[in-house]
């Protein structure tokens, strides 16, 4: 697939790097190279992920020119955009990024903005240290803006075949505007369990580029044995898919804020998606004092239904804050698997 006016052409079956912090650098250069010699030429990570970009570095060190690596910054200031880039540069063994994304800002970073990080953009896209110029997000307002406004070659949004309408429509601004579009989530966070199903239902959209997240060599198989034998949208598929929006619409929370502040002080864009946290991050991070404290002020809730209310995805937020302190009380106690 070409990858909008990045010119980018790249199988449509991407490698997703924020599940290798999980594992250790040897199995990570092992799966990465792997994935590689299958077929894959994309990989996408960030500074928020921990040791990823390192992986990627200790991996393709030697062979950069025959990948793409996207990368991103949460910096908010231009400062702080510098020491990122640098930062990936250094890790990742390179003396460019393909994809530089701001990672998932609350507002579309613009040219003469008070935050400064779109001009240091500039300025690093001058410089030849970044290629193209991305953004990533989960709402859908900043989203629609980055699209209309011109100023990015990729958009990085939730999309699966849980999509909204909303969604869909976005990813069809972004073939109108020729700006490359990268699903996360393609499995909606581990609540799609159908490869094939997710495989097929992003391949009938020619312009977006799914990345997968990967961190075990059974899971790479899967996504690799697509490459020659790609699944089909056939009857099965459907009845699956099908079955699968009538039951998990309402538990997917893509961590967009638009529910927050919660007048009971519960941090809800990452409290409602705790499950989901302990599949993919490394569990620790999730499982210390803060964290405990943090999701124990979901029994606080006052069930006001604000968050409800304000959800652009239509969420039962109060009932998904509930099941996802239980699945957490349950980790806790060692009564279930992460």
């Amino acid at each position: 697939m070409r990858l909008g006016k990045t010119g980018i052409e790249t199988p449509q079956n991407a490698f997703g790097a924020l599940p290798i912090q999980r594992i250790s650098d040897t199995e990570a250069v092992r799966l990465l190279q792997k994935a590689y010699d299958g077929g894959m030429t994309y990989f996408d990570t960030a500074r928020y992920y921990s040791d990823s970009e390192h992986k990627l570095g200790l991996a393709f060190d030697g062979m950069r020119d025959k990948i793409f690596i996207a990368t991103k910054t949460g910096a908010v200031t231009a400062k702080d955009f510098e020491c990122d880039l640098e930062t990936s540069l250094r890790e990742l063994k390179t003396d460019y990024i393909d994809i530089y994304q701001f990672h998932n800002p609350s507002f579309c970073p613009r040219p003469g903005d008070e935050s400064g990080i779109y001009d240091a953009m500039l300025k690093a896209h001058e410089q030849g240290k970044v290629r193209f110029i991305g953004i990533t997000n989960h709402r859908l307002s900043v989203a629609k803006e980055a699209v209309e406004s011109g100023l990015y070659d990729t958009l990085q949004f939730p999309f699966s075949y849980l999509a909204s309408p909303k969604d869909i429509e976005l990813v069809d601004l972004c073939r109108e505007a020729d700006m490359g579009f990268i699903a996360m989530k393609a499995l909606s966070g581990g609540l799609i369990t159908d490869s094939k199903a997710a495989y097929a239902f992003i391949s009938s959209y020619d312009n977006v580029l799914p990345i997968w997240g990967i961190q075990r060599e059974k899971e790479l198989d899967e996504w690799l044995s697509y490459m020659d034998n790609p699944p089909a949208m056939d009857e099965r598929i459907k009845a699956v898919i099908q079955e699968d929006i009538s039951q998990l619409s309402g538990e997917f929370c893509r961590g967009c804020g638009y529910c927050m502040p919660c007048p009971a002080g519960i941090e809800i864009n990452n409290c409602a998606r705790m499950s989901l946290m302990l599949r993919r991050a490394p569990s620790s991070a999730w499982l210390n004092e803060t964290w405990q404290a943090n999701m124990a002020k979901i029994e606080n809730c006052l069930h006001c239904n604000a968050c409800k209310a304000k959800c652009p995805y239509g969420l039962d937020t109060p009932s998904l804050l509930e099941k996802n302190l239980k699945n957490y009380k349950r980790v806790l106690a060692g009564e279930e698997q992460v």
